[in-house]
């Protein structure tokens, strides 16, 4: 947006003051159509976030991150290390799509879908307006003397952001661990989990430190994506934005006065009334044009709305906008940078789709035992011994499995397990096997072997080794 001649509020942030000390920010509580559907989308994301990790589909957890154990399930489809490149380019697809509503809408991510908005603003800002009050009444109670309502106060509503922060830590620790933990070890005791617990107080401590104390400064100084969006905005982005062209006119901003004609005197819409500003949660002038700290939350939208509907003048001097379309009336269309995103998006969608298409349900490993070659048995037989592992990414036990060799008439002898033996759900088989072919089948001192996996008569996996033979068998 164009650019006030003054520039000096790009040389410092909202949250801090010409002493470099916190400034902390007391917003008005916002109120309006766009406040309503946030609401709306807020908890519909609120009741996803703490229900995600207790549904299971097919037996497998919707969402967990197990970064310990490597072990990921995104929407119920599980990931194990052997499948890392499968969940990078799922990470890769959610780069490129926040990145795509980006370069089209500006930070609406930030502003709708982050969990850190939603708890910030949903949750915990809701608790302190119905505790402090609003703006004006927060900011008289923090200059107040700690007397009987002060402490009652501040008590009851650090006790509640606790509890949440509590309540939230234990929902980010089920998508850590899986949730089937976490219930066990919360019906076990927590003497009897002590290694889960500390980690579980920590967490409880970061979250009440953001959410009491750092707040909007995480959307501010923490995040990266504030600095990211720098790079992808451009003319043609829709953000929230303040219509310069129609606020400030010819003669500027003005004090709203009744029966003043303002066109006559070349006045813009904008009565300077600081309403936007005081309403922002991250305490920034939206009148500056885009700025870092902007979240892209329209509490300003609402707000200028309840002004210019309360003066008789249209609303939308703020809206979602482009730059483009308030210098140009341009409206929004498809650039060649979105098409491009549009495209690889895509393209990568496609990719995984067919990965996970022929992904199979258990994942086979055989591998020469280090440091053995081949050995003679009797007659003309020559063995190799090698080992298997085994992985089974289904809630179910695949029972009945065995080895079979393809176009060699060949044996495969386990070693301390039965023919037949199970792989556990979500876990792993593995031990040790001993090829057996005879000599007159094999052409050369390296031949390369094609072992079939069977559950019963059903072939569920296939894997090559290389069966190593005297060269003077060639």
């Amino acid at each position: 947006m164009e650019a006030p001649e003054n520039e000096s509020f790009r040389d410092s942030i909202g949250t801090i003051n010409e002493e470099g000390k916190r400034a902390w920010v007391y917003p008005k509580k916002p109120s309006g159509k766009y406040y309503e559907k946030r609401k709306i989308v807020s908890y519909i994301l609120l009741v996803f976030l703490f229900a995600a990790p207790f549904i299971k589909i097919n037996g497998n957890q919707f969402l967990m991150f197990n970064i310990l154990e490597r072990r990921y399930n995104i929407f119920s489809f599980p990931f194990w290390p052997q499948d890392f490149h499968l969940f990078v380019i799922s990470m890769i697809i959610g780069v490129i799509f926040i990145a795509l509503f980006t370069v089209s809408f500006g930070r609406i991510f930030c502003g709708w879908i982050c969990p850190q908005t939603i708890f910030m603003e949903m949750v915990f800002r809701r608790i302190e307006y119905w505790i402090d009050g609003d703006r004006n009444k927060q900011r008289k109670l923090d200059r107040q003397k700690w007397d009987a309502e002060k402490i009652r106060k501040r008590l009851l509503k650090w006790f509640i952001f606790l509890v949440i922060s509590f309540l939230i830590a234990n929902v980010f620790l089920a998508y850590l661990i899986g949730s089937d933990k976490l219930i066990k070890y919360v019906t076990d005791g927590p003497l009897e989990h002590l290694g889960t617990m500390f980690p579980l107080i920590i967490f409880t401590a970061v979250f009440y430190f953001v959410f009491a104390w750092f707040r909007e400064q995480v959307c501010i100084i923490a995040c990266p994506y504030g600095r990211l969006q720098g790079v992808l905005l451009d003319n043609k982005s829709i953000v929230v934005a303040y219509d310069h062209k129609r606020g400030e006119g010819e003669s500027g901003r003005k004090k709203f006065r009744k029966n003043e004609d303002r066109k006559e005197l070349g006045h813009g819409d904008c009565i300077d009334c600081l309403q936007c500003v005081h309403v922002c949660p991250t305490n920034i002038d939206i009148r500056n044009g885009t700025q870092l700290e902007c979240v892209n939350c329209t509490a300003c939208i609402d707000e200028c709305d309840h002004i210019m509907e309360s003066i008789n003048l249209p609303k939308g001097l703020i809206r979602y906008a482009s730059e483009n379309e308030i210098e140009k009336k341009e409206k929004f269309k498809l650039t060649a940078r979105m098409k491009g995103y549009i495209a690889v998006l895509i393209i990568l969608i496609g990719v995984l789709a067919g990965m996970l298409s022929l992904r199979n349900d258990i994942e086979a490993r055989v591998l020469r035992l280090p440091g053995q070659l081949y050995e003679h048995k009797e007659g003309t037989i020559i063995s190799n011994v090698f080992t298997y592992k085994l992985v089974n990414k289904t809630s179910k036990n695949i029972e009945n499995i065995s080895f079979k060799l393809r176009k060699y008439k060949g044996e495969i002898k386990l070693v301390s397990a039965a023919n037949n033996f199970v792989v556990p759900e979500q876990g792993l088989a593995e031990g040790t096997l001993f090829i057996e072919i005879d000599k007159n089948e094999l052409k050369g001192d390296k031949n390369k072997l094609t072992i079939d996996v069977y559950s019963g008569d059903t072939l569920i996996e296939t894997t090559t080794v290389n069966f190593l033979a005297p060269r003077s068998y060639n």
